[in-house]
């Protein structure tokens, strides 16, 4: 399998440090590294990452301006987007939401494990969004109600709730000493079910809907 290539961008060289670290145990490439906002265009547009590491306060351009320039380029350039993931102290609604609307996959926060990140950029790098628990809430709570169709059977709320944790087919298979094809059948299910494009927006509606919580 192709290891995910990664722009780490956080001008604190021992946050840098932790998590470059624990993406190369996991297997995944840091192949370039920003200490400042007008860096990491750069170095996206050069490297061609899956993966850009975000923090939101940096010298110079802060993350929803990065975020939003990077977008912008690769929009007039016509190349594949990149994920852009959030590694941010704050939780505050306007950075949330801010980084989310300027093109942000995925938000992690910088008091979560260090497993928690490397999770999270394998999450983006396949094009799902990644949100913490925390911003997740706050989400769900700015999100308007959605009605569910059809009832999930006992199975599919197994498959359900492990996707509300952040787990991946294959661990959601391993979990439930089932085949990661069937995990996947599931989840196509889920989504049909409560009407959701995408496992984040199954897991908003579940949870806005009380089956299940964070």
């Amino acid at each position: 399998m192709k290891a995910i290539r990664v722009v780490l961008a956080d001008d604190h060289p021992v946050v840098r440090a932790g998590i470059r670290n624990e993406l190369l145990t996991a297997g995944i490439k840091v192949v370039g590294e920003a200490v400042n906002g007008e860096e990491v265009q750069a170095l996206v547009e050069r490297l061609h990452p899956e993966v850009v590491v975000l923090d939101v306060e940096m010298p110079g351009l802060n993350g929803v301006e990065v975020a939003r320039r990077l977008r912008a380029g690769q929009a007039a350039q016509a190349a594949a987007p990149v994920s852009i993931l959030v590694l941010s102290a704050f939780d505050q609604e306007a950075y949330v939401f801010g980084l989310l609307d300027a093109g942000a996959t995925g938000y992690v926060l910088k008091d979560e494990a260090l497993e928690t990140v490397v999770q999270a950029v394998q999450t983006v790098a396949r094009g799902e969004p990644w949100l913490s628990p925390r911003v997740l809430a706050k989400v769900i709570a700015r999100a308007p109600g959605q009605s569910v169709g059809g009832d999930l059977t006992e199975r599919e709320m197994d498959v359900l709730r492990r996707m509300a944790t952040g787990l991946n087919n294959l661990q959601i298979a391993e979990e439930l000493s089932i085949g990661e094809r069937t995990v996947r059948y599931h989840v196509e299910n889920i989504l049909s079910k409560l009407k959701a494009t995408n496992r984040m927006e199954a897991v908003i509606v579940a949870i806005q809907r009380g089956l299940v919580k964070l």
